[in-house]
């Protein structure tokens, strides 16, 4: 009976860990050891000089994320929500791409400024513009991708949520969506909305409780994305040893819209977080992929990654989420061609 419970309880302690960045690693390593050992070495030394040139950007974006939560300044963000329905929606979509919430806490403080009376159409531009890029993932970006391409995506970014406010507030303005949200009752589990009356503490050192804030903040993102980002290079050495250059460039290769579009209905499937993907496209381009057809599969995907659509689904009602996806793959689609030009 002791062994029983003891083997339960061990079984639940290792049951998370299993499912963890560094698990898959580690069996992603164990199976290079066991299929191809000659090319063992090769992908841990791949990895860890990959993860290395990225190292100053992630340590510039874990320290910005935490200064920016210790002092409170996402307040700001709420003060977007006021004003003239237009001006709204060009700062949603600014604001969208500074914002530094989780996917989590996303969902209390877009419902609360529902409830406070923010129009649907500033909603949406900040929920088209919000999963796409914050300065952590304009970091990671820049840094596998280059900054053309980071800058790129930040102002396809701005670009979608404006876009994606100004449908939705013609829309509105014939009678659609009349009613769009769904009954929603606030769990609290990261908050509980926007205080629009709280003043950020930009010298946060001088309260205890607040430096207690940063040093958890800077802990726990450092920690998150040092993990996502030793999956991704693992994932991106795989994917140059073993993916062969011709079948990438078969499918997304090449100019035109074909391509771009391929990758942007590929891309809302097989969405990777917004760390995981930068170094993954950087090895798809090493193989053939088209700077347009990747800018509209990072896109796609981060419009559709679950925590982004699971925040939509649980406030408004079905013809909201419908336009909301056809907003975001349109909208990649036209960030793909335009980048695509450009590039």
């Amino acid at each position: 009976m002791v062994e029983t419970t003891q083997t339960i309880r061990t079984s639940r302690r290792l049951g998370p860990m299993l499912k963890t960045p560094w698990a898959a690693i580690m069996l992603i390593l164990g199976l290079v050891a066991i299929l191809d050992p000659g090319n063992l070495m090769e992908t841990l030394r791949f990895a860890v000089r990959a993860l290395a040139h990225t190292a100053p950007y992630i340590g510039f974006a874990v320290l910005m994320l935490a200064y920016l939560k210790a002092t409170g300044a996402e307040v700001m963000v709420a003060r977007a929500f006021q004003g003239r329905e237009t001006r709204m929606i060009f700062l949603a979509a600014i604001f969208g791409g500074l914002a530094p919430f989780c996917s989590c806490e996303v969902i209390p403080f877009i419902a609360g400024l529902l409830a406070l009376g923010a129009p649907l159409s500033a909603v949406m531009a900040f929920w088209l513009a919000s999963p796409l890029i914050d300065p952590p993932t304009l970091l990671i970006t820049a840094a596998a991708l280059g900054w053309p391409f980071a800058i790129g995506k930040a102002v396809a970014a701005v670009a979608l949520g404006l876009m994606g406010g100004l449908v939705i507030q013609a829309l509105m303005r014939r009678g659609a969506f009349a009613a769009p949200l769904r009954v929603y009752q606030r769990s609290g589990c990261c908050g509980a909305g926007p205080r629009q009356d709280a003043t950020p503490v930009w010298r946060f050192w001088r309260q205890a409780s607040r430096r207690l804030h940063f040093r958890q903040e800077l802990i726990s993102n450092g920690l998150f994305l040092l993990k996502w980002l030793a999956l991704a290079y693992t994932l991106e050495a795989l994917l140059v040893s073993y993916v062969p250059a011709d079948l990438i460039a078969g499918l997304v290769g090449g100019e035109g819209v074909v391509p771009i579009t391929i990758a942007a209905i590929v891309g809302m499937p097989a969405y990777l977080n917004s760390y995981v993907a930068p170094p993954l496209l950087a090895g798809l381009m090493t193989q053939g992929m088209s700077a347009g057809a990747a800018m509209a599969f990072m896109i796609a995907g981060a419009v559709s990654s679950i925590p982004a659509m699971a925040a939509v689904w649980s406030l408004v009602k079905p013809r909201v989420f419908a336009t909301y996806l056809a907003l975001g793959v349109s909208g990649a689609i036209l960030s793909g061609i335009v980048f695509q030009a450009f590039a």
